[in-house]
């Protein structure tokens, strides 16, 4: 991209075909040419794409593909999206781009067909413009703008109601002499053909060098037999009997899973999350072929597959996956274990970008969590995350294991020690379970372990749920979450009692979940008021978000998500002006505010006694950063009666806030960037030495998978348990208690 401006090449009218290894090229159509700077507005390309072509400019879509990867197309929509298309082609003196509408209709039939979304059927069924009566004729069109000419079925075939994708099935055989590129497009231009024309065939004699197909009807003489031609992969149909004894027509065929899978496949690349169910609905609604829940889903898994690779496969590619994430991310950790079998165990992986960013810009501060994923062979995702000056979600490692364990854990912590091993000591915010404990001081001598405020909240919920009613649980929960913020322990102790005085049993649960891992008043780390380890909850929620795909392309995703985490915060950073992060400056200057009602009584050296509002006396000692109120410890920023100190001395508050704020450090976080990896199917053909990974040996539990771990919310109702107003015991009502009256 020379002299910030690119050259851009936009094509429109061809069509993209998927190679044999899986990426998109495109053919046909029309091109021109145009350029982008950094100070191009997507609108204004928008409307010069228009113009070219004279397109609706509420209709064309505008996407291009990404220069290591021709396999996904991304949409442009945003002047976001400008940039990082510039950004992904700086190398590039060149980039294409691919302006897409809804097919437009036919010149020959616009009188007698108007455009237009909007569509009317009589009580009977759908009714021809031509053929309607005058006065039922809508002021809105008939059929949609996006429909071909031929949607209105034919004379032979109007009491089929045939769609016109299906009547274009008709010719995709054509007879002797036709050829194809290769089997699989046989195979499929053979099962549109049988199932407009309405027969089953049957395969006889097949094999790599030949194509043989017959009707599958009992003396019916159709048939043809195609030939692989020598040296190419075409095939030729040599042979063929396109007579049918059998009634044809008459028996209703149904779709094979590799159809399915054709005709869902462009849908499934830019929703992976189609649904079986609609596309029972959408192949019915458009091609009037009706599918069970089975053939949906296979369809599904088929098309998945042919986009993604296979998950078989996918694990024989981490030994590669490893190795080209260390040559491309110089710094990083790709670690892959395996059993004595060669069975997948776990994997490592933390980019250099991520580990810089973490050491460098973010509080030595890290959220452990896991989630599941939704994968054919199953297998849980390990996360440690932190936060970056602007409280944003940095992930700084993850591990992908075969099942949740004690062990696995310690691995991924021992992993975790490896790359982190020059790091201050970290706190940890994580499960409170024995086993966790135990191996993070074993790991982690000098860690601080913080336990997660919204698990302890939800133990809470299930030892009293059933012996207290929903508003008693409700003012405990609200007490329990005031003592762990309270920053003192007189604060603390005031709200345990009102705990005891609510419930005694409730208050000895309090004190015997070790308050000195969760209550701020005791807790010897430092975890920035952050006390819950749900702040990873919207990367945990994205996951579970993700269809089932091979584990090399879960690993492949998080990748571009964190690539696009890191520009995307790196280009808002530049337009910060303030010295500290947004959501930083916020809060001191809402410091700055409340302090300015508050006196000053005393200093003596750099120690200061402040008058609140409520005439209490805080001390402040400006040479330690710390405050007898424990906030400015706590969170980072100077509290209210620190600024006042600060400000009586006519010293700079920005001076004594914790470096993470700065818009400085925030910056030397997303300072590096995550190179992208190689298509792994070529380079498995040139790695043959490579050790081949199998899948795990788990299988597929029965049922509807469990949710997950923490997916509750701390506020969520808790259900009360019903209580007999007359016999005043639990587990009925009044209606249905047998005391007698």
């Amino acid at each position: 991209m020379a002299n910030g401006k690119l050259i851009v090449v936009c094509q429109s009218g061809g069509k993209f075909t998927t190679n044999g290894d899986g990426t998109l090229s495109y053919s046909g159509g029309d091109a021109h040419a145009t350029s982008l700077t950094l100070n191009t507005k997507f609108d204004d390309f928008k409307s010069e794409i228009s113009d070219m072509w004279k397109y609706d400019l509420q209709s064309l879509t505008i996407k291009y593909l990404l220069p290591n990867n021709k396999r996904t197309l991304i949409t442009i929509s945003t002047d976001r999206d400008i940039l990082r298309f510039l950004e992904f082609h700086e190398d590039s003196a060149s980039a294409d781009v691919y302006v897409m509408t809804p097919s437009p209709p036919s010149p020959s039939d616009a009188t007698s067909l108007p455009c237009s979304r909007s569509s009317h059927t009589m009580p009977n069924g759908p009714v021809s413009p031509i053929d309607a009566p005058t006065d039922y004729l809508p002021d809105e069109p008939i059929f949609p703008v996006d429909a071909p000419m031929d949607f209105l079925p034919d004379s032979e075939d109007a009491g089929k109601q045939k769609t016109p994708q299906i009547s274009s099935w008709k010719s995709c055989i054509t007879g002797v002499g036709q050829t194809f590129n290769t089997r699989h497009e046989l195979h499929e231009a053979l099962d549109k053909f049988s199932l407009a024309h309405g027969f089953h065939y049957t395969l006889k004699n097949s094999d790599g060098r030949r194509f043989c197909a017959r009707c599958k009807a009992e003396g019916c003489p159709w048939f043809f037999i195609a030939p692989k031609l020598s040296t190419t992969k075409l095939f030729r149909i040599k042979k063929m009997n396109d007579t049918h004894t059998c009634g044809v027509g008459s028996i209703r065929a149904t779709a094979s899973r590799k159809l399915v899978a054709s005709i869902v496949k462009e849908k499934l690349r830019d929703t992976p999350t189609y649904k079986p169910q609609e596309i029972i609905d959408d192949i019915r609604r458009d091609l009037g072929i009706e599918l069970n829940y089975a053939q949906a889903y296979g369809g599904i898994a088929a098309a998945l597959e042919e986009l993604q690779g296979s998950h078989r496969t996918a694990y024989n590619q981490l030994p590669l996956l490893c190795e080209k994430i260390l040559e491309t991310n110089p710094g990083s950790a790709a670690i892959l274990n395996t059993k004595e079998d060669l069975n997948f165990h776990r994997i490592f992986v933390a980019f250099h970008a991520s580990l810089y960013g973490f050491q460098n810009g973010c509080r030595p501060l890290l959220f452990l969590d896991c989630t599941s994923l939704k994968s054919k062979y199953r297998g849980e995702l390990f996360t440690a995350t932190a936060l970056d000056g602007n409280d944003g979600n940095f992930l700084v490692a993850f591990a992908i294991v075969d099942v949740l364990s004690d062990d696995n854990w310690h691995w991924f912590l021992e992993q975790l020690k490896t790359v982190l091993s020059m790091s201050p000591e970290i706190t940890f915010v994580a499960d409170m379970k024995k086993e966790m404990s135990e191996s993070l001081s074993l790991v982690f001598p000098n860690c601080f372990h913080g336990y997660c405020l919204h698990q302890l909240t939800e133990s809470l919920k299930r030892k009293f749920k059933g012996s207290l009613t929903l508003e008693v649980v409700r003012v405990l929960i609200s007490e329990f979450h005031s003592a762990a913020y309270a920053p003192t322990a007189e604060g603390f102790k005031k709200c345990i009692e009102t705990i005891k005085n609510i419930s005694p049993e409730a208050y000895e649960w309090v004190l015997q979940t070790e308050p000195e891992h969760w209550a701020n008043a005791f807790f010897k780390g430092a975890r920035y008021n952050h006390l819950k380890s749900s702040v990873t909850e919207s990367f945990c929620d994205w996951v579970s978000d993700l269809p089932a795909m091979p584990i090399t392309q879960v690993i492949e995703t998080i990748r571009r998500k964190l690539m696009e985490f890191i520009y995307t915060r790196k280009m808002d950073s530049d337009q910060w002006s303030s010295n500290l992060t947004p959501s930083a400056e916020e809060n001191l200057q809402r410091s700055l505010v409340n302090s300015r009602s508050l006196e000053v009584v005393l200093s003596h050296s750099s120690c200061f006694k402040v008058r609140d509002t409520l005439d209490m006396i805080n001390v402040v000692n400006l040479e330690n950063w710390d405050c007898s109120c424990r906030e400015w410890q706590i969170n980072g920023l100077p509290c209210l009666h620190a600024v006042a100190a600060i400000e009586h001395v006519g010293k700079n508050v920005y001076d004594y806030c914790y470096r993470y704020f700065t818009t400085e450090a925030f910056k030397v976080t997303y300072s590096e960037s995550i190179n992208p990896i190689p298509p792994l199917d070529r380079c498995m053909k040139r790695e043959s030495s490579l050790v081949l990974v199998h899948p795990p040996c788990v299988t597929r539990p029965v049922g509807r998978p469990k949710e997950r771990k923490y997916a509750l919310k701390s506020n969520q109702a808790v259900k009360r348990t019903l209580q007999c107003s007359k016999c005043k015991k639990l587990g009925h009502n009044k209606r249905k208690c047998k005391q007698s009256a």
